[in-house]
């Protein structure tokens, strides 16, 4: 599929929100597979998809810049051109000349044909021209994260090894 990536603008949260939630569905499914039940709804009270909402909506914030994913084929392939099918959002951290893939995602619909390495490039090469000199990514180790994983590697990035126990008190 081909694809443009072009900044984000305001009109467009309420579609990469929906698409977020849609694209996050088998991971939070995955997480609450993995952890006490108990711990899990003290990360998310109100449930998952309010808590995603909320981060998603740093789409806003000043400190965060963010690109998305349009389709860039039209009905040939019975897709709309001019679709949002993904984005990424990446915040600079100056002091450690360091680049924060805050978050990314792909709409599930087109998950599978390089669009989030496409996502992940263009930050990364972005990253690069802001004068970064090191780019971080944070994922969890479950399995609904592994296609995120393997981007990610697939990318160059490598893993450090950090282990964080949770325990509802």
């Amino acid at each position: 599929m081909k694809i443009r990536i072009e900044p984000y603008g305001d009109r467009q949260l309420e579609t990469v929100v929906r698409l977020s939630l849609r694209a996050w569905t088998p991971v939070f499914d995955s997480l609450q597979q993995v952890i006490d039940a108990d711990v899990y709804r003290s990360f998310y009270p109100d449930g998952w998809r309010v808590s995603q909402q909320k981060a998603v909506e740093v789409c806003t914030a000043e400190d965060t810049n963010v690109w998305v994913a349009m389709s860039a084929e039209g009905d040939a392939i019975g897709i709309d051109t001019g679709l949002t099918v993904g984005f990424v959002a990446v915040k600079l951290h100056s002091e450690s000349s360091m680049g924060e893939v805050y978050m990314v995602a792909v709409d599930p619909d087109f998950q599978g044909q390089g669009i989030g390495t496409a996502l992940m490039e263009f930050a990364l090469s972005w990253m690069k021209d802001a004068g970064m000199s090191v780019a971080m990514v944070e994922t969890g180790g479950d399995p609904g994260h592994a296609p995120a994983r393997h981007t990610y590697e697939k990318l160059g990035f490598g893993l450090l090894p950090i282990a964080r126990y949770f325990k509802k008190l």
